[in-house]
């Protein structure tokens, strides 16, 4: 399979400018570690709120999943709302439930308000079962989330199935309309530009080594430590997901970096796309092995997965690409000659419950956790922790929620369990 080892969406952006000659400032309010959406979601919130803030990125703007994600923008959490609600009893699922609601007016509300060309669309998202007990669940979640939470579902019986998806293999299907898509790489790259025009300062090439909390001039401040230098900070805050590093041990230690993979076909015809998907749905299925996939802009059926649990390397890319035509064949036979043109591979962030977790640890606020739902998530959340950062009190339920960390603490940050949980998941899928 002749095949280009390359991410598609950064091939249609323009990443902004920044000044790799430009010294690190001797000391600002506020450090934020990582230019992604999290990360600069909260240097934007903070700089237009007043505070001097240096964004410290290790690659450059958008480089990790930010850029690398299906630009899927979606309602909901990993887990589903009996979990949330056996987890952490109704109330509080509820809060997060209609917290997820609000990630996508949040996003929404900052393309409009920064003029961000991304090809957003309130396209709606579409989950397809796999098997027959899974629709039968499909009917039990919307009634729960009608109920209590107060948002409404379709349920889609297979018979009408082909109204959303030119797919046979599924057993119906549920529809959320608030769910939206956009270009990702272009999405970043005008939340970095937003981000320096309310006057945040972003350091690319600038990897953090070493943070540490030490007594200036009577008071307790962050000193950073960079591959581009050292400054002085009031607050620090990490927005790092699956990168996390080192240099916030505790922080890496209750993160788990897996790889997702995604290819994109050729540009496929007008009639061929509408066939696809008719409604421009946000796609995924039902398995925990899952496949994500949709329509891009121009056409392209872009098909993504846990290919391979690892993080991406040449030899994880390779492989993955050849499990993904697959995979994307058994669901659209009608694609079996279609010419694949890049497949690429990113790293998402999981925490040991799949939840989103965000607060402070060892007095560096974070936002991590969002397993596969960053794009909204990340947004919101850089966007709260901002506000908290300046000493707001803005509602997040999810601060403050338990926080595990690996089973008798056998975890370093090195996930060199992964094959066997990618094991164990098959073996869910199979049994389920």
């Amino acid at each position: 399979m002749s095949v280009r080892e390359q991410n598609y969406w950064p091939t249609t952006a323009e990443t902004p400018k920044t000044d790799p000659s430009q010294p690190l400032p001797e000391r600002v309010d506020v450090a934020v570690i990582g230019a992604g959406f999290t990360g600069l979601s909260a240097a934007r919130a903070l700089a237009k709120r007043g505070a001097k803030v240096a964004v410290l990125e290790a690659e450059t703007i958008g480089w990790g999943a930010s850029s690398r994600n299906g630009g899927m923008v979606l309602t909901g959490l990993k887990l589903g709302v009996n979990k949330l609600v056996s987890m952490y009893g109704r109330e509080r699922a509820k809060e997060m439930y209609t917290a997820s609601l609000a990630t996508i007016d949040c996003v929404e509300q900052i393309v409009r308000e920064e003029n961000i060309e991304c090809n957003f669309a309130r396209s709606g998202h579409l989950e397809v079962a796999c098997k027959e007990k899974h629709f039968d669940d499909f009917a039990r979640q919307a009634q729960v989330i009608a109920r209590d939470f107060h948002h409404q579902l379709r349920v889609v019986p297979r018979k009408e199935l082909p109204t959303e998806i030119g797919s046979l293999i599924y057993y119906g299907g549920m529809v959320d309309e608030v769910s939206a898509g956009l270009n990702p790489a272009r999405y970043v790259a005008g939340l970095g530009l937003a981000a320096m025009r309310a006057g945040a300062s972003v350091f690319e090439n600038a990897r953090v080594q070493r943070i540490e909390r030490v007594s200036r001039n009577g008071s307790s401040v962050f000193r950073v430590t960079s591959s581009r230098g050292s400054l002085w900070a009031g607050n620090v805050f990490v927005g790092t997901s699956g990168y996390t590093g080192a240099a916030t041990p505790a922080l890496r230690k209750k993160i788990i970096p897996i790889g997702s993979y995604i290819i994109t076909t050729q540009v496929l015809s007008d009639a061929v796309a509408s066939e696809l998907s008719p409604r421009n749905r946000m796609i995924f299925d039902s398995k925990n092995y899952l496949y994500y996939y949709r329509l891009t802009p121009d056409n392209r059926m872009l098909f993504g997965g846990r290919a391979a649990f690892f993080p991406e390397t040449a030899d994880t890319i390779r492989k993955s690409a050849e499990i993904l035509r697959r995979g994307m064949i058994d669901v659209y036979p009608q694609l079996r000659d279609v010419k694949i043109e890049y497949v690429w591979g990113g790293t998402l962030d999981f925490a040991f419950d799949i939840m989103p977790h965000a607060g402070q640890i060892d007095g560096i606020y974070f936002a991590v956790g969002y397993a596969g739902h960053g794009v909204a998530m990340a947004t919101w959340q850089g966007q709260k922790m901002a506000e908290m950062i300046a000493g707001e009190k803005p509602e997040n339920p999810f601060v403050g929620i338990p926080f595990p960390g690996a089973p008798l603490g056998l975890y370093n940050g090195k996930p060199w369990f992964l094959p066997f949980a990618g094991a164990w998941y098959k073996f869910l899928d199979w049994v389920s």
